[in-house]
């Protein structure tokens, strides 16, 4: 750098650069000139915006449509997502296992479960009203010596075990067990029409009387007239 004065006679001087700006870098350096700079956060999540910004450029610029084409696949994708969702559950939940018992608390009668049942059902809490009048079948059915009491007993096992006693109920016995374990293991909801349908099998077993057939030795059961 030369610096020359204002007359013809004065000689030039030259002044090193590498110092001047050494000079000129600790003279920004100092804090007043950096006092509205951004934090690291924000520096970081200006980053992150540039970035996400360059990658949709990218993206959109390979998209047959451009960015009207991006934005229809990433709609495609998302509704994907919620489709898989819905179908399998919150992620994370573990399926329902032979240890997953069907009474969470204490002993409760049959006529307990269906009175929890039925003010869940009143305030619309579907879940827990499936579950409580599962329960009540089930003890109902221990209740009347259907149903041998066992402690741990999984809502499958027990609709197997009653399906053996009244097969003209099995598969009923087995859909309201995998309403049990959706709404309980599976993250599912349930609706109302799932609750009627266990609280109408509910109903029909509390008719459904044990005779005993003189010429075999084991129960049998019929439905008793309404």
């Amino acid at each position: 750098m030369t610096i020359t004065g204002g007359t013809a006679g004065d000689v030039p001087v030259d002044v090193p650069r590498i110092p001047s700006q050494e000079a000129a870098e600790r003279e920004l350096s100092k804090p007043m000139y950096h006092e509205n700079d951004p934090n690291l956060l924000q520096r970081g999540l200006n980053r992150f915006w540039e970035w996400i910004g360059d990658l949709f450029e990218a993206a959109s610029g390979v998209t047959p449509g451009g960015v009207v084409g991006l934005v229809a696949v990433v709609v495609v994708v998302l509704a994907v997502i919620g489709a898989l969702w819905w179908r399998l559950g919150t992620p994370g939940r573990a399926p329902a296992t032979s240890g997953d018992s069907l009474f969470a608390d204490g002993p409760r009668t049959a006529a307990e479960h269906r009175a929890a049942a039925a003010r869940h059902a009143a305030a619309t809490q579907w879940n827990p009203a499936v579950q409580e009048r599962m329960r009540a079948i089930v003890r109902s059915l221990e209740e009347r010596a259907l149903l041998d009491p066992r402690p741990g007993r999984t809502a499958d096992e027990a609709a197997a075990e009653a399906g053996r006693a009244l097969p003209a109920h099995a598969e009923a016995l087995r859909s309201a067990a995998r309403a049990f374990d959706d709404v309980t293991y599976g993250g599912r909801t349930a609706d109302e029409a799932s609750y009627r349908r266990i609280e109408e099998l509910d109903t029909a077993l509390e008719r459904t009387k044990p005779t005993l057939e003189p010429a075999a030795t084991a129960t049998a059961f019929t439905e008793a007239p309404r």
